[in-house]
């Protein structure tokens, strides 16, 4: 019987242990989908302790620390750095169940080398040791980057926004993490959007385009995508939280537009005939880049109304969405391949419900590339073991488990990396489960070489990005 959370944790059979121990473990990590500030990458960030480190901008401890009856003064309050890890300390053993509890004692572990728990009683001599390795060189962004043994990653970045940290970090060669940014423009599909009117004014801005008409905006929307390729971009990503395909003409969407610009109302429906024209311009976009665009569905945003006024945006009260969008993905992605213009593409689900739909769409729109159209790792809520075992189980059931293409942190935590060790552990259990029922055959050159693609090989080659 394995002991608490040891070397063999979540690895019940001898196979699943060779493959994590000499395939899996010491694979790189490409972290193709998070949500750090590029700029603290690029300013090499300093943490004056472990409460700026790991709780700030943590919105899954966030609603941990809630559902605990914390106080919100204690979460994103005025209360102290040193008093908000206190009352995460106070919350962490209630856990339990729940992959915080795993994620808090690997990144202490891995970062700090603390193998004890942390409750209320071992708080202080944590909050002590912690910051004080925080002052140390090692522990700056950068270098805890490197030190979880990253290669390549990818931020998220909305086309409005500066290029000069991305730009900065590609001309300094003491950095040797490839660091990309991905273009996300969710505000570009939103023209009934109150703020939508500011963006598309930020839009012309920075691309140096008045914008005044639909093709003046379509032209603003190709310069910043060549911009964000100069820099490195192979990526893209929408979240998309209401219905997103509805066919239209050109003229429709030309009044629209108008419609908007002389500040008039837009309806639902020429809302949704406008987000589907900006996906389908996007997605041809994209194809001709090489790109590949990712699908983010299903997330009710900002269900508290009352938090969202009084702390705003991305603070932990978001929700799984229940809605049927299955007709509108295949039509959308239908809408590109028929032109031969479907770029690669990930799917994401946020509702567990629709992983076997989302696996079966995937293999709707297969082509000459290995797993063009990917079912992409459990998001989010689903980030946790049986999410992950559901979504590979799926995936695995009904299309080419051997082609995935991993696992991303989905993070704005620089030690959120330790959720790849968790992943990989998960993934080398079963497939050795597999093995050991006979459900596959015991070839170790096989089942390493997949092993090593799903922890970063797949990724590297399905972005065709130069990274060792």
């Amino acid at each position: 019987m394995n002991g608490f959370m040891d070397e063999n944790y979540l690895l019940e059979t001898e196979t699943a242990k060779k493959l994590y121990f000499e395939y899996a473990k010491d694979m790189p990590i490409f972290d193709y989908h998070c949500h750090l500030p590029v700029q603290e990458i690029a300013d090499d960030k300093k943490f004056e302790n472990i409460t700026q480190l790991w709780l700030s901008g943590d919105h899954y401890k966030w609603r941990a620390l809630r559902a605990n009856g914390i106080s919100e003064e204690y979460i994103t309050g005025n209360k102290s750095d040193y008093e908000k890890f206190q009352k995460w300390a106070e919350t962490v053993p209630y856990t339990v169940g729940n992959p915080l509890f795993q994620w808090t004692y690997f990144e202490l572990r891995h970062y700090f080398g603390i193998q004890y728990h942390l409750t209320l009683e071992t708080a202080d001599a944590i909050w002590e040791k912690c910051n004080a390795l925080l002052q140390q060189e090692e522990f700056s962004a950068r270098n805890l980057i490197r030190r979880s043994n990253v290669k390549a990653l990818c931020t998220t970045d909305d086309p409005v926004e500066s290029l000069e940290y991305h730009e900065k970090i590609k001309a300094d060669q003491t950095f040797d993490v490839m660091v990309l940014p991905t273009f996300r423009p969710d505000m570009a599909l939103e023209v009934g959007h109150e703020n939508f009117q500011k963006w598309i004014n930020k839009l012309g801005d920075i691309a140096g385009i008045t914008i005044h008409t639909f093709e003046d905006y379509l032209e603003a929307l190709k310069h910043r995508i060549q911009d964000f390729h100069k820099v490195g971009c192979r990526l893209s990503d929408h979240g998309l939280s209401e219905h997103f395909y509805m066919e239209s003409n050109k003229d429709e969407i030309y009044d629209i537009f108008n419609k908007r610009f002389d500040n008039q109302s837009i309806s639902l429906e020429e809302q949704i005939k406008f987000r589907s024209a900006i996906l389908i311009f996007l997605g041809k976009e994209y194809a001709q880049h090489g790109w590949a665009m990712q699908i983010h569905i299903g997330a009710i945003r900002n269900t508290n109304t009352r938090m969202l006024h009084s702390i705003g945006i991305n603070t932990g009260f978001d929700t799984i969405a229940d809605f049927n969008f299955a007709n509108e993905l295949a039509k959308f992605l239908d809408a590109l391949d028929a032109v031969q213009l479907l770029p690669k593409t990930i799917l994401y689900g946020l509702n567990p419900r629709d992983n076997y739909m989302l696996a079966a769409m995937a293999g709707n729109f297969q082509s000459d590339i290995p797993g063009k159209v990917q079912f992409g790792s459990a998001w989010w809520f689903n980030d946790h073991e049986e999410g992950m075992i559901d979504q590979m189980k799926a995936l695995s059931s009904i299309g080419l488990f051997s082609r995935f293409v991993g696992m991303l942190t989905d993070s704005r935590s620089f030690i959120s990396y330790t959720r790849h060790e968790y992943f990989r552990r998960i993934v080398c259990n079963l497939v050795g489960n597999w093995v050991e029922k006979g459900s596959y055959y015991q070839d170790f050159d096989f089942l390493g070489k997949m092993i090593k693609g799903i922890c970063f090989n797949n990724i590297k080659d399905y972005l065709n990005v130069e990274v060792e």
